[in-house]
């Protein structure tokens, strides 16, 4: 796919189709390395999502539908700092586990666990710097060279040697490597490679959202991948003018990657050029803003990249990278990816080529009547499956009191009526422009600015073939108007207050549309439509009867070999147990603050099966008695 999506592609699918493991890259055989198939044997949980191929599975059993209820707290782990009146962690880590050992980063320090009692065996104090609070890697050595914990602390990647928490001399300098562009997620190690992404510095200028590599013994640069196309790169030409250089933007800014070991392909969700709200100054589809990119993990290669907003202004990038997986058909196997985005779709993708399974259609979109602003005429929509959370507007669908409580609707009614003219054309609607003494004018876009599905990722379940799916219904309000003399270019978006269409009751977010407003999905791999979707979270200050709205949750779910999903990360603060072949919702445990981040799963030392979630400030474990 070595071209800008600038027409319909359908590949047609016949015969029986079905899901057989998670791509062949740490749940089935084919393809998952050694490290990765031992760790899954051997119960561990050694990377962000479980495997390389980010399928959050886990092939443990011992916890299952039959008795899920009697899952208790095991253990916790304050994750506060040392210093009382130090910034809290606002965990949004997952654990990795490796030979019956926890490595999870707390607000000052990254300890190790023993992974069945939460005691620690040793801690490194971090003094000036804090970890990411998203969690670190692991490096399995070799050659001489002992174990290591990587991780981030800004723009410096550290090295730990895994058995003692020392720093690793050899490793940059007496442990650090200064990476200049920071990045606040985990990296992705494999061999002797470790991927980095980029977080933007407002302020920065010039090519600074590259994800790049690093040598894990010495922390010498490996590759750089340009996230802006430059002469000569394909998708070049999608930018106007000169308006690729110094460009800010599409940067790499997930949570972790993920990869196929089979190919050496390690995939790239691409975020959206800045300024993201105005694009006057870059005409073009802009790749590979808000593009999943398939690179060489050795050498930093372009292979294939797919974009799934042309132009964007919505910052409405695929925010998690892919989970693959096969679908075997005609005696073969389509090699495959699914990726989400925050505009509430989820791609399926030929891994190998980038090309979609199902079919992508670009369809007309509204244009933009911000001066000087030339939209994308149409934009690439899948297929199958359709999108996965609320992408429209109709006054109907505002909130009435026998929906939630006519305090909170009453709250809504106000909101619209201090917006003016509510503008919404569907899917990709446009920012509107306020000209200065004109009516009052808003866009109301969905899904908002934190999506449909955020950073959590797809789960793969591969007994039924299902791949698990978070989303949130929240809209997001704004405007362009006029730029002050000395901004970068002549159109910004408004401060619109409040910028979500939402109120605030008894300490709740309540947005204004009608319920749902959280939901776990199930999409069929063999066909790519929707098995079941479900209501996911509550709102406790409701009136009885009315509080199964589903919540706000940018994390997501995981899998195991029992058919249970577990998921966390609803602002109603519990931990969650579905049967993952019908939805059946099995189990709950509230947590002492939300889980905003995602759960995982282990074999102690002791041989019982764990489940694991950050709880804002503690991490919380369970098993069963």
């Amino acid at each position: 796919m070595k071209r800008s999506m600038r027409s319909a592609v359908v590949l047609s699918v016949a015969g029986a189709i079905w899901l057989a493991g998670a791509g062949g890259v740490g749940v089935s055989a084919q393809g998952s390395g050694e490290q990765a198939a031992a760790a899954s044997d051997a119960g561990d949980w050694p990377m962000y999502r479980g495997d390389p191929a980010g399928t959050g599975f886990s092939s443990l059993d011992g916890i299952t539908a039959a008795n899920v209820a009697d899952l208790a707290e095991a253990w916790t782990y304050s994750l506060l700092a040392e210093d009382d009146s130090a910034r809290g962690p606002n965990s949004q880590a997952t654990p990795i586990v490796v030979d019956g050992v926890m490595y999870v980063p707390a607000a000052d320090r990254v300890v190790a666990l023993d992974a069945a009692t939460g005691r620690e065996i040793w801690r490194h104090a971090l003094d000036g710097a804090r970890p990411s609070r998203r969690g670190v890697a692991w490096w399995a050595g070799g050659d001489g060279a002992d174990p290591r914990i990587i991780f981030t602390t800004g723009q410096h990647l550290r090295a730990l040697d895994a058995a003692t928490g020392a720093p690793v001399e050899s490793f940059g300098e007496s442990g650090a490597v200064d990476m200049v562009v920071p990045y606040n997620s985990v990296p992705l190690v494999h061999g002797d490679v470790v991927v980095v992404g980029a977080n933007t510095p407002a302020g920065t200028i010039g090519g600074i959202g590259n994800a790049r590599a690093f040598d894990a013994r010495t922390g010498a640069p490996v590759w750089e991948f340009s996230s802006v196309a430059q002469p000569g790169q394909p998708g070049h030409d999608t930018w106007g003018g000169e308006s690729w250089q110094g460009r800010l933007g599409a940067n790499a800014w997930p949570f972790y990657f993920s990869m196929d070991t089979e190919r050496g392909h390690v995939y790239l969700p691409l975020a959206s050029p800045i300024p993201g709200d105005y694009g006057g100054d870059r005409p073009g589809d802009n790749l590979y803003g808000n593009s999943l990119v398939a690179v060489d993990i050795a050498t930093g290669e372009y292979r294939w990249h797919f974009q799934t907003i042309h132009h964007d202004l919505w910052d409405a990038d695929p925010p998690a990278p892919p989970a693959l997986f096969d679908i075997p058909r005609d005696g073969g196997a389509i090699a495959a990816l699914g990726v989400t985005t925050k505009s509430g779709y989820l791609y399926i993708l030929d891994r190998e080529t980038g090309e979609p399974v199902y079919g992508v259609e670009e369809r007309p979109v509204a244009a933009s009547d911000v001066p000087g602003e030339a939209t994308s005429p149409t934009q690439p929509i899948p297929l199958k499956p359709a999108g996965l959370s609320r992408l429209t507007w109709d006054p109907d669908d505002l909130v009435t009191g026998e929906d939630t409580s006519p305090e909170h609707a009453a709250a809504c009614r106000d909101l619209v009526d201090s917006l003016g003219e509510i503008y919404n054309a569907g899917p990709f609607t446009p920012w509107v422009y306020r000209e200065p003494g004109a009516p009052l004018r808003t866009t109301l876009s969905f899904p908002g600015g934190v999506g449909g599905a955020n950073w959590g990722g797809v789960a793969v379940d591969p007994a039924t073939g299902y791949l698990l799916v978070v989303t949130q219904d929240f809209g997001a309000l704004g405007y362009v108007e006029a730029a002050p003399p000395d901004h970068p270019v002549p159109y910004r978006k408004g401060a619109q207050r409040p910028a979500s269409f939402a109120v605030q009751l008894g300490g709740a977010t309540l947005p204004c549309h009608r319920p749902p407003w959280g939901r776990l999905t199930a999409v069929d791999a063999a066909t790519g439509d929707v098995a079941w979707q479900e209501v996911l979270g509550v709102t406790d200050g409701l009136p009885e009867g009315r509080q199964a709205t589903g919540r706000l949750i940018r994390a997501g779910a995981i899998t195991t070999g029992s058919g249970l999903a577990f998921v966390a990360g609803t602002d109603d603060g519990r931990l969650r147990a579905f049967e993952a072949a019908s939805g059946r919702g099995l189990w709950e445990a509230r947590l002492p603050a939300p889980g905003n981040a995602n759960p995982m799963t282990y074999r102690g030392s002791d041989g019982r099966q764990y489940v694991a979630v950050a709880a804002t400030d503690t991490l919380v474990v369970f098993a069963l008695p």
